[in-house]
């Protein structure tokens, strides 16, 4: 068993370096970590293939810390089959009351969507889902904007470019730890001018609070995460929610795993992940990238790296 130094990758803004140490003595022991295919507590790394509810009802009460996932959006990917919106919503409202029964008291839920479109009109998921988190009294934290600058084009409308993160808790009791997930200060040597701290650091020489809008590109053809998986999570997006949300070896739950890019971003940081995804192929994706991670090869993009600004805008 090894130790590892776990860092926040080093960042650059303007001439200002910010590296944030998170543990100064973590100890990793990722290649004894076995991939179980049904649940218990006590595994490192649940990966079932078939039906999320059939998952979820293996779990316990109060049983997970965190539940991140991005669910279907229902338009018709080669995953999915596209159903009436109203059959969505109630599929939909199962499946996030089984997640709020196996959550804990202190937990929290992600659910990260985007827009259903049926013949040019746009409906936000977001907004669809809401009411099902209300009527089980859950209360909602951030609602996170997801802005990448690609994707398709739109003739008869402006294209999207942003996607939701709906948080949700359970009590008012939650765990959240701002710490490990800020970035670099704007202006990071500004002072007070007056006053009983004057000359003083007027910010927290530690990082900013990201706010509720996350600039982070989504995962296309020449990202360093691409995988075969049409519509994949970037690991930096979860690792925002797994490293505020929860707590080392806490259990992190995606009922929708797709690539596996929340796998990924929980065992990078010790903790303990469990998912379900029916397509055989995307389950072989998923442990090739588990693997990866255990052997320390996995590619990923930083967390917090700034986002790519070419040089000569001519060009």
């Amino acid at each position: 068993m090894g130790k590892a130094l776990i860092k926040i990758p080093e960042l650059h803004n303007n001439n200002y370096s910010f590296t944030k140490v998170l543990s100064q003595s973590i100890k990793v022991n990722r290649k004894q970590k076995k991939i179980c295919s049904s649940f218990a507590l006590k595994n490192n790394i649940t990966l079932f293939q078939g039906d999320c509810m059939q998952l979820l009802k293996s779990i316990a009460d109060n049983s997970i810390s965190l539940i991140v996932t991005s669910p279907p959006y229902n338009i018709g990917k080669e995953y999915e089959k596209k159903v009436k919106i109203n059959d969505y919503f109630n599929w939909q409202r199962d499946v996030i009351r089984e997640c709020h029964r196996v959550l804990k008291n202190d937990g929290s839920i992600c659910w990260q969507v985007g827009n259903y479109v049926d013949n040019g009109e746009v409906i936000p998921l977001d907004l669809l889902l809401y009411p099902i988190f209300i009527e089980l009294k859950m209360k909602m934290r951030n609602r996170i904007i997801w802005h990448f600058g690609h994707g398709l084009h739109s003739y008869k409308r402006f294209s999207g470019r942003h996607e939701t993160i709906m948080w949700f808790t359970k009590t008012d009791d939650y765990f959240f730890n701002l710490d490990p997930v800020r970035t670099p200060q704007k202006y990071p040597n500004k002072r007070y001018f007056k006053g009983n701290r004057k000359g003083e650091l007027s910010c927290n020489p530690n990082g900013k609070n990201p706010s509720d809008v996350w600039d982070i590109p989504n995962v296309k053809n020449n990202h360093v995460e691409k995988t075969e998986h049409p519509c994949q999570f970037p690991v930096g997006l979860v690792e925002r929610l797994v490293l505020s949300m929860t707590k080392e070896n806490d259990i992190v739950l995606d009922p929708f795993v797709g690539s596996g890019s929340s796998f990924v971003a929980s065992l990078l940081h010790n903790r303990k992940c469990a998912g379900s995804e029916i397509e055989e192929k995307y389950i072989d994706i998923v442990k090739n990238r588990i693997q990866k991670t255990l052997n320390d090869e996995i590619r990923i993009r930083a967390m917090n790296k700034p986002i790519y600004q070419p040089n000569n805008l001519d060009t």
